[in-house]
């Protein structure tokens, strides 16, 4: 694709979103701009079906309004499409032909089918996950999904969303009793329809969509949790019943002042977490895990690699996307650091007996510590702590990627300690032992090419007593900057490893 922006709408059920896309001149891709408005187009139907005129009028307003920002970002390719909502209005026709002459957009009309694999695209490029069920709660359908390693399975919509169940079940915004048990047993109703769903047992439930996401929020709020991504965030089947018990019974006035619930949301939460928990029963899923991403970064995906759009590699995509957009980082440096310092990882294996995760996170650290030069040079270990704690790196738990951050900006036990505080109830004390060994390994490796010239071809690293001695098997050049640098972490390595490592200088003579 020669097209730098991409634009993606979605006309949901419940709101119409739009995403931008750039890709950089380094090939990463980020989003630069996007937009939100509520539209509630599942409760503004007829009794006939039709969508009515003054919900069509606002709908053209909105989409002229995101064109306009496309058209201010230059976006070169603008996807549209629609869900539930105007799939299932007896007048879509009419809906999508005045929407292609007065804004100009070709929309794409999507089956339950194509929603859930779209949501499939987005969620499987973001997580590390094998197996599982996929549930996306939308305004006007909900998509259940089962995949199998990585590989969507079986795919099934059913006609009914967390919109259009409130305003049919719910009674000035709130829900009953009653209108509780229609729901649970509309739910028991289609899954008895579909024999392979409740064959699956002790899978986790991924959740995506709006409703997912609200309860991943409201739950992290109210635990004061301190990391602040949804995304791979893992909840129990109590923990989501006891937050739904409690909105359930919680007026709307006072429900609005929910925290992490946003004020769009507050009458249809509920409907979509007693549609969630349902199925978890139903499912006999293991747990939920919250999805940050979904039906717009499929459509991203399928649209920006055309014919491979799943990444099998989750991490190391990420990883990649990541390091471009910080181009700032020098790459020959970076490489030959993040080699040095897999090498030393290997060679220290018997001494280590680290967790087996902790080659993957000195991996990821040793490739992202310089990304914080792209906002300062001098303060860069700063600066990539804060990077990688608010980047999206996907296939990590959020207390590796906080790891990650610490290894990759490592200085010295206390500063580290300092820098974890506010995330201490996410790490425990043999964490924090991984993370001094690791960072101090990564210094190591840095100062082993510390005149940034790659002067260090090969090298063999030998235990001698108490110390570790470093051969350059193959070098160019004097390495006296590297064999300085390599003495003064010397003593600090010496307290993590008891082993003090030493650079052995090549003979010319």
């Amino acid at each position: 694709m020669t097209e730098q922006r991409i634009g993606i709408i979605d006309i949901g059920s419940n709101s119409v979103r739009l995403v931008v896309y750039e890709r950089t001149a380094s090939g990463a891709h980020r989003v630069i701009d996007g937009g939100k408005r509520p539209a509630r187009l599942a409760e503004r139907v007829d009794d006939n079906g039709y969508l009515r005129e003054e919900a069509i009028t606002e709908l053209l307003g909105t989409l002229n309004h995101f064109t306009m920002i496309c058209a201010h970002n230059r976006t070169g390719h603008i996807r549209a499409v629609a869900t539930a909502a105007i799939r299932n209005a007896s007048n879509r026709s009419e809906i999508l032909e005045t929407i292609k002459s007065e804004t100009g957009l070709t929309i794409e009309l999507l089956s339950g089918e194509d929603e859930a694999s779209y949501g499939f695209l987005g969620m499987i490029n973001a997580m590390d996950v094998q197996d599982g069920f996929l549930v996306d709660i939308g305004g006007g359908s909900t998509e259940v999904s089962l995949f199998r390693g990585r590989e969507l399975v079986h795919s099934v919509s059913f006609p009914f969303g967390c919109v259009s169940l409130n305003r049919k079940y719910a009674v000035k915004g709130m829900l009953t009793d009653e209108g509780l048990r229609s729901i649970e047993s509309l739910v028991i109703e289609a899954v008895k329809q579909v024999p392979w769903i409740t064959k699956s047992p002790s899978l986790p439930l991924i959740g995506v969509g709006g409703t997912a996401r609200a309860m991943g929020k409201i739950h992290q709020a109210v635990h004061k949790y301190p990391f602040t991504q949804t995304h791979n965030y893992p909840m129990t089947g109590a923990d989501a019943d006891s937050l739904f018990q409690e909105l359930f019974h919680t007026p709307l006035d006072k429900r609005r002042k929910t925290p992490g619930l946003s004020k769009d949301r507050v009458d249809v939460i509920v409907p979509g977490i007693a549609v969630l928990r349902t199925l978890f029963r139903l499912l006999k899923t293991s747990h939920y895990r919250i999805c940050g991403a979904g039906l717009r970064d499929g459509l991203f995906h399928a649209t920006r690699f055309p014919g491979r759009p799943v990444h099998q590699d989750v991490l190391g995509f990420s990883l990649k996307n990541l390091s471009a957009l910080h181009p700032a980082a020098p790459k020959q440096h970076v490489m030959q650091v993040n080699r040095l310092a897999l090498q030393l990882y290997d060679e220290l294996r018997p001494v280590h007996l680290l967790p087996n995760r902790a080659k993957v996170l000195l991996d990821a650290a040793s490739t992202l510590f310089r990304i914080g030069a792209s906002i300062d040079y001098y303060e860069y270990a700063k600066h990539s702590f804060y990077l990688i704690v608010n980047s999206h790196l996907n296939g990590l738990a959020h207390r590796e990627i906080l790891m990650i951050a610490a290894i990759a900006s490592y200085k010295s036990k206390n500063r580290t300690r300092q820098q974890l505080f506010e995330y201490k109830e996410l790490l425990s004390e043999s964490d924090l032992d991984t993370i001094y060994r690791l960072g101090i390994l990564l210094q190591l490796a840095a100062a082993l090419d510390r005149s940034e010239t790659q002067a260090i071809g090969r090298m063999e690293a030998v235990q001698s007593g108490n110390q570790l001695l470093l051969h350059p098997v193959r070098s160019e050049g004097t390495l006296a900057v590297e064999a300085r640098e390599v003495e003064e972490l010397s003593s600090d390595f010496k307290k993590l490893w008891s082993l003090a490592p030493e650079l052995v200088q090549p003979d010319y003579t």
